[in-house]
């Protein structure tokens, strides 16, 4: 007899709000084992210091993952002035401190600097790998590394609070590749000052907000009344900004066979109108399930990625555009 697949075929997204002192991939262990899931992932990793929304892919959902790694990030931190250290958080060792504490103004002042596409060298505690191996380990043991500068966007940054005059909240919102402990090194550096980031808070990853976040407590209780699907998104959850395209059930069977479907002249303006600049990706969905994820090219839908969900309760409907 065959062996039988570990795990339920489980489709879906969890955003969970993850909580202070986890890792994401120990985040991903603990939903996916919640759920009995045969297959998970994760879009973004955030740091066991950092507190927040962890998009988590169950089953299909995980071929979604790849368009959210690209989504939007806002994310609100806390500057501490006065002590800087090696990782830029609290749990680093000092390198150097200071009495100079900048003040709401000056750091407002600051911040437009900070906004648009700018060059950020990411931190030596980071998971970027320098031949082979991740920089944090390498930091660890006292190597000394020499990251390279990269273009970011910082589509905007605010000042939200200032609890202290040792203390500054920022609120921010990034694209692809951003690290908040870089900003606020960079920061502290341009008013001449010495800060780490405190407190780092991630409130949203594309569609994935506060608003329909669940802790790890309240879906342990949803499973324990049988109620797991209440924390589980549809699997288009992660398409959000994509042009979705309705298709007859012959269609989606091509599609669902690897093959590429004609569309009408009107079918094709549609979606023209919709795509985002330089974007040929379209979603197909049959009677409100995603069946594919494709290029419009030519006149005609070619698609890429091909799901698995006829018949299954935890896709649902796409969300409301």
């Amino acid at each position: 007899m065959s062996r039988r697949k570990r795990g339920l075929p489980i489709h879906g997204w969890v955003c969970l709000d993850k909580p202070l002192g986890m890792g994401s991939t120990q985040a991903v262990s603990a939903v996916r084992r919640l759920f009995d899931a045969n297959k998970a992932g994760h879009a973004g990793t955030l740091d066991p210091l950092a507190s927040g929304i962890l998009p988590i892919a169950l089953g299909e959902a995980t071929k979604t993952v790849p368009f959210m790694m690209e989504a939007r990030k806002v994310y609100r931190f806390a500057v501490e002035w006065g002590v800087s250290t090696d990782s830029v958080d609290r749990e680093g060792a000092v390198t150097a401190r200071s009495d100079v504490r900048p003040t709401v103004d000056q750091v407002k002042a600051a911040l437009p600097a900070f906004v648009g596409e700018i060059e950020q060298t990411p931190p030596a505690f980071s998971a970027i790998k320098v031949d082979g191996r991740r920089a944090y380990d390498l930091a660890r043991e006292g190597v000394e590394l020499e990251l390279k500068s990269r273009p970011v966007v910082v589509h905007s940054a605010e000042v939200v609070a200032a609890p202290d005059a040792d203390h500054v909240e920022i609120r921010i919102e990034t694209g692809k590749g951003v690290y908040v402990r870089s900003l606020a090194r960079d920061l502290a550096a341009a008013l001449g000052a010495e800060g780490h980031v405190s407190l780092l808070r991630r409130e949203r990853v594309g569609p994935f907000g506060l608003e329909n976040a669940v802790t790890l407590d309240s879906l342990e209780q949803m499973v324990h009344r049988g109620a797991a699907s209440e924390g589980l998104l549809p699997v288009a959850t992660a398409l959000d900004d994509i042009p979705g395209l309705a298709v007859t059930d012959q269609d989606a069977f091509s599609l669902r066979q690897g093959r590429p479907i004609v569309l009408l002249p009107r079918q094709v303006e549609t979606l023209l109108t919709r795509l985002r600049e330089g974007s040929r990706t379209v979603s197909a969905f049959q009677d409100q399930t995603l069946v594919a994820l494709g290029q419009l090219r030519a006149g005609r839908f070619e698609p890429d990625r091909v799901f698995n969900l006829q018949g299954s309760s935890s896709e649902g409907p796409r969300p409301e555009r």
